[in-house]
């Protein structure tokens, strides 16, 4: 019998703890996919901060470094400092990334770090007990916002990836999902061309990923992969955002 999947080799054999329908299975394993492809597991070094984030060394089979809450791209820089020659990614939430994390990423963009950041947004704080995130829908309802997110008395989801498109450091970004088969493969097109403009020394590269969050969403996850459809990447775009490598897609 042929075999047509497998487990990466870089994915330990571990049982996911991720809640039924959540998103991080699904770009652990592009990831790894990606890793193998490229043959990088030797030369790749994850920083994960905190949040639901924070247990991927539980899974990627790769030298990894965990920061403080915000500080992933920091720790990145300093480590792709040190080794100049390892391929170094944050692995980041948006109540991480777009919150506490705010300054350090945009500087870390704004001064070129040769660095990739795997940025999972679910428009929610989901470790913590569901509640608003600086990328939370207006009108949508979390622990702190039970009758729906008000723009006037807690602004207006935050466009992270917009954002550090305006600055001159950033190189490649791109906003895809993985709520359907077609997304899941262009989120790992995202990955590897995102890793490729780090080898290539182009300069910051970021892949957003819309992801759902059933629990917190109080949503069956069939529910919730089509509420990205419906509702999230309306107010958040998919597609490429920033591409100055010259390159094409990869394959």
């Amino acid at each position: 019998m042929k075999t047509v999947y497998s487990r990466p080799k870089s994915l330990k054999m571990a049982q996911f703890h991720y809640c039924p329908g959540c998103g991080h299975s699904i770009v652990h394993r592009l990831i790894c996919e990606v890793i193998d492809e490229m043959n990088l597991q030797e030369k790749v070094i994850g920083i994960p901060p905190a949040g639901c984030s924070v247990f991927a060394y539980h899974y990627l089979d790769i030298d990894m470094a965990e920061s403080a809450h915000g500080r992933g791209a920091a720790v990145a820089t300093g480590i792709k400092r040190a080794f100049p020659e390892a391929i170094v990614f944050t692995y980041q939430g948006d109540g991480d990334m777009a919150a506490i994390g705010t300054a350090e990423t945009i500087h870390a963009a704004n001064r070129g770090e040769n660095i990739t950041t795997i940025f999972v947004n679910n428009a929610v704080y989901g470790m913590t007990g569901g509640q608003m995130a600086p990328t939370t829908l207006p009108g949508q309802k979390t622990t702190t916002t039970p009758y729906g997110r008000d723009s006037i008395l807690e602004g207006h989801p935050l466009k992270i990836s917009e954002m550090l498109a305006l600055v001159k450091g950033t190189t490649y970004i791109e906003r895809v999902a993985v709520n359907s088969p077609a997304n899941i493969r262009k989120t790992k097109k995202a990955i590897k061309k995102a890793f490729q403009t780090q080898i290539d020394k182009l300069g910051f590269s970021v892949v957003e990923i819309l992801s759902p969050c059933p629990v917190n969403w109080k949503m069956s996850p069939l529910e919730a992969w089509r509420w990205i459809d419906k509702e999230m990447s309306q107010e958040f775009p998919l597609g490429l955002i920033k591409d100055t490598t010259g390159r094409k897609d990869a394959d």
